[in-house]
């Protein structure tokens, strides 16, 4: 479905040069009295490059169908990622560039949602928080506090987050794992 390059916003999926891409930024500019244009700022779904590109007002943009579907991500071997679809039990692999920064996040059993182009997953999102245990960090300081700073700690799944002083080796905690922060402890 072709849509007028007018109608682009933020988030949607569309075809450019042949390969899916997602909208992040979009403005819509008319120059005094020259011809209207929309500069869109993109990001390629199957690489994760980003792209810019300048489209007149009268461009035709092809719409990218696609599909999302619930994952469950089963285990990692030398060269990729597998998941295996939750209503079908289809199995598939991602490569560590398909995942990019998601990738140091997984756990065995995890379950992410897939975005799928022509039958195939190209992308994950996450969930916003994870609980994972602390397996290193330093001792905790007896004059710590709440609002104290922060300090590095190693998670089980090889990730490092800052956590305040008072977290201590063995506790489990919440990180959000598209941004990498610590969040709480975990009850």
């Amino acid at each position: 479905m072709s849509i007028p390059a007018t109608s682009l916003r933020r988030g949607m999926s569309i075809m450019f040069n042949g390969e899916p891409c997602r909208v992040i930024e979009f403005q819509h500019h008319t120059p005094g009295n020259l011809r209207a244009m929309v500069h869109a700022k993109m990001r390629k779904l199957k690489t994760g490059a980003t792209v810019e590109h300048r489209f007149r007002a009268s461009d035709s943009i092809d719409q990218a169908h696609m599909e999302t579907h619930e994952l469950q991500y089963m285990y990692r071997d030398a060269t990729s990622f597998h998941f295996m679809n939750t209503e079908t039990y289809d199995q598939y692999e991602l490569d560590e560039e398909a995942l990019g920064d998601h990738a140091q996040w997984m756990a065995d059993g995890m379950k992410v949602t897939a975005e799928y182009f022509d039958g195939r997953p190209i992308s994950v999102e996450l969930p916003n928080s994870l609980v994972l245990e602390i397996v290193e960090t330093a001792p905790v300081m007896k004059s710590a506090t709440k609002t104290a700073s922060f300090k590095p700690a190693k998670l089980s799944n090889g990730a490092t987050v800052n956590v305040p002083e008072f977290i201590q080796s063995g506790e489990k905690v919440r990180v959000n794992p598209n941004t990498g922060e610590y969040l709480d402890r975990a009850k």
